[in-house]
């Protein structure tokens, strides 16, 4: 993972010493901002039967930046979705099976795209091999934000 994140919501995705998890405090002890209105918009018109999403991962993308092939499943009900949004440079998504290995798909994920993991694809190994950085102009200097909402406990 090359990225730089934050967080909104309830919780916040941090790691130390202790490895990564879910924390209700920013590591400097203050509470998470809440998640935007906007972004709740859209989690209730492509998830209007989930609860409320308690945490929105912010991650930020630089030249270079990915994320390798992971999970999702440190939450507590992996009946509740996963809604992303992108925002700026377009980023090549890959998504594979519930099993690391086999076979993936990838697909450039473009500004404004809203990508929904739920039902069989909601434990899907996924990831971002690289940005096509510069292909957006939404960002001063370049660069996509992805925000990754989703229900923690």
């Amino acid at each position: 993972m090359s990225v730089r994140m934050t967080a909104a919501g309830k919780f916040g995705w941090i790691t130390d010493r202790r490895g990564y998890r879910y924390e209700g405090r920013h590591p400097r002890g203050t509470a998470w901002p809440d998640i935007p209105e906007s972004l709740l918009t859209i989690w209730k018109a492509i998830a209007p039967d989930a609860r409320t999403p308690e945490c929105a991962l912010i991650n930020f993308y630089g030249e270079g930046a990915r994320m390798g092939l992971h999970q999702d499943k440190d939450e507590a009900d992996f009946g509740q979705p996963v809604v992303s949004v992108s925002l700026g440079d377009e980023g090549l998504f890959r998504i594979g099976g519930v099993e690391r290995g086999g076979k993936t798909t990838s697909q450039w994920l473009r500004s404004g795209d809203v990508l929904l993991l739920s039902g069989a694809a909601r434990l899907a190994h996924h990831g971002v091999d690289k940005i096509r950085f510069g292909s957006s102009t939404l960002l001063p200097g370049g660069g996509r934000i992805n925000v990754t909402m989703r229900v923690v406990r």
